[in-house]
């Protein structure tokens, strides 16, 4: 078989397959050129969820006859020159509209300002025609008609209507929170009118239009920079959490993407503070030179590669865990709501349903070995100031009456009296507190140990006999990189020859463990990351469930200077404001919302 070239159009249509996957993938790269021509009003327009009609037209700059017809081949833009290591617009590689064209009816509309007239030319399957004059506004309109008419197979992989409208509407979401001084209006027959308006100045106005209204009230500011890279935005407090991670944006250099170490990196971040199963709200901007980072990864240029990714990671779980250690404790302005829904007369909470978002049986944390159990018993003699008396045959007396000053010097309040011997009911200064006294004291207890982890070597237990790992010799050589901060957490590692290390002591915290996986499972970390963090995760994985079991429990009555103690340490430990399931701790209902309760305001 001789080797042969291919027709343009079969090039472009192949190109299509990479560059445009589904009617939301023509709608962002079209919007992608808006912004770059610098239009400050975008207006989307679908039919048939994109696949009959995506109609955009934008105020930009416009194009010339000439420009439109070299703008519909391949490989011809206007943002790129001689290098990709200054890529400082959202489209460079001049795939989009060739490849647009070459599966869809596409026609594109453009005037430039001060030209008399506009121009238009139409690529329908691949084919173009002249291009000729037209009436138009200052701008341009890009209109596809019937995507994927010319390939009639890629139209069977397509969602429905719905699910395809509802990508575009993703797709304009991320666009919007990057750029809040465009005016977006996303409308159509099968949707009703999605409107941002340009919000200038204050960049949790753009992020409560797309977010909505109670995303500033529970939002933290991150802002943190560390060797020329800048990272800033805003994340929900660890109480305001979403089903999937849907409600994460990440961009970089102002460029909307998907990335699987930004979206590990947050998780990681609020590892121990967020229930299993739910995911929290995050809008992250990362900033760094352009050729320290590589967008050209794949042609939808919705993955990144970073040059240093260990940095990038360590700066995002850094700054977030910062701003959760200065803010993160506070309840979250939905958990009040729900609160004054259950107050409300009449109100009949609704049948159970479904599974609690946790319970014994749902959560993460496995037994604990008898090693473990013995060591979590000997480590727990360490933390006397927070184990309350075990006694239970005590009478619940009433607290001594707090003055006004008192109350409102401490920002969880004085307590006032305990319900089921569970609950902590506080007065603050202008309103009250209810605590769960369980799930805060097991926080406290974690807290105090995970203190524990950074003051010295923590414990270990010498093998026997090493064991002695094989790995490839580039292996051992990361490895013993990390030598040094191993030993801290507890776990010893000797080189062993060119292509293989002896592990001699592991850390005691983990019990019974399999010291060959978990030295390969740093192994690839360290590849993978630059960092052996993953060892003090499951370090503190274990101390979370040595907390709970060394916590105060439910149905414990507590005198009233318990209760405040355990106030006083709530306000003196980060984090206090969710367990180490990510359970929030307390909920707080302000004087101004009982009044309205009853009528009063």
């Amino acid at each position: 078989m001789s080797v042969k070239q291919l027709p343009e159009t079969l090039i472009n249509q192949i190109a299509a397959g990479e560059v445009i996957e589904r009617p939301a993938s023509a709608a962002k790269e079209l919007i992608e050129n808006a912004i770059d021509a610098g239009a400050t009003r975008i207006e989307i327009a679908t039919a048939g969820g994109g696949k009959s009609l995506i109609r955009i037209s934008d105020n930009g700059a416009g194009m010339t006859p000439d420009d439109l017809e070299l703008a519909i081949r391949r490989h011809c833009t206007s943002k790129i020159s001689l290098t990709l290591d200054d890529i400082r617009t959202l489209g460079f590689r001049g795939e989009a509209l060739p490849s647009i064209g070459s599966v869809a009816r596409l026609t594109i509309t453009s005037r430039r300002p001060g030209d008399a007239q506009g121009a238009q030319v139409a690529v329908m399957g691949g084919k173009a025609s002249d291009v000729r004059p037209a009436p138009a506004n200052t701008g341009t309109v890009v209109e596809v008609r019937d995507i994927f008419f010319a390939t009639p197979a890629r139209l069977k992989f397509l969602k429905s209507e719905r699910a395809e409208a509802g990508a575009i509407t993703e797709v304009v979401k991320r666009m919007a929170i990057a750029f809040p001084e465009v005016r977006f209006v996303l409308s159509g027959s099968d949707r009703s009118t999605l409107e941002f308006p340009a919000a200038t100045g204050d960049p949790l106005i753009r992020m409560a239009q797309v977010l909505g209204p109670e995303f500033p009230e529970n939002a933290i500011a991150i802002d943190a920079l560390r060797e020329d890279v800048a990272l800033s935005g805003h994340v929900g407090v660890p109480t305001f959490h979403r089903g999937n991670s849907a409600h994460q944006y990440a961009f970089v250099n102002g460029r909307p993407v998907q990335d699987k170490l930004i979206l590990s990196a947050i998780r990681g971040a609020y590892a121990e503070r967020m229930p299993s199963g739910r995911y929290p709200v995050a809008v992250l901007s990362i900033t760094l030179d352009p050729a320290l980072v590589d967008v050209n990864v794949h042609p939808a240029k919705a993955d990144v590669r970073f040059r240093d990714p260990g940095l990038v990671r360590g700066l995002i779980v850094g700054a977030i865990r910062e701003a959760l250690h200065r803010e993160g404790d506070r309840a979250s302005t939905t958990g009040t709501s729900g609160l004054m829904h259950a107050f409300r007369p009449g109100f009949h909470a609704p049948p159970a349903s479904g599974k609690p978002a946790w319970t014994a049986a749902s959560s993460p944390f496995r037994p604990l070995s008898p090693e473990t159990r013995g060591f979590a018993e000997n480590r727990q003699q360490g933390f006397d100031a927070l184990t309350m008396p075990t006694a239970r045959t005590e009478t619940l007396s009433e607290p001594a009456a707090a003055s006004p000053e008192e109350v409102s010097r401490h920002r969880l309040g004085a307590a006032r009296a305990q319900l089921h011997e569970n609950y902590i009911v506080a007065q603050t200064g202008d309103g009250l507190v209810i605590v769960d006294q369980h799930a805060a004291h097991e926080r406290l207890v974690f807290e105090a140990m995970r203190k524990a982890l950074e003051a010295d070597r923590l414990p270990s237990q010498v093998l026997l006999i090493p064991d002695i790992i094989d790995l490839p010799e580039e292996e051992c050589d990361r490895l013993m990189a990390h030598a040094k901060e191993l030993d801290r957490l507890g776990l010893s590692i000797e080189r062993f020859g060119p292509g293989a290390v002896a592990v001699r002591e592991t850390p005691a915290m983990l019990g019974e463990v399999d010291a060959a996986a978990l030295v390969r499972d740093l192994a690839d970390e360290i590849s993978e990351w630059n960092t052996a963090g993953g060892l003090r995760g499951k370090l503190e994985y274990v101390a979370a469930t040595m907390a709970c079991h060394g916590s105060v429990r439910s149905g414990r009555r507590l005198r009233p200077e318990e209760m405040n103690a355990l106030l006083r340490d709530m306000e003196a430990t980060p984090g206090s404001g969710t367990c180490n399931h990510g359970r929030p701790t307390y909920i707080e209902l302000k004087l101004s919302d009982i009044e309205r309760l009853f009528g009063r305001s």
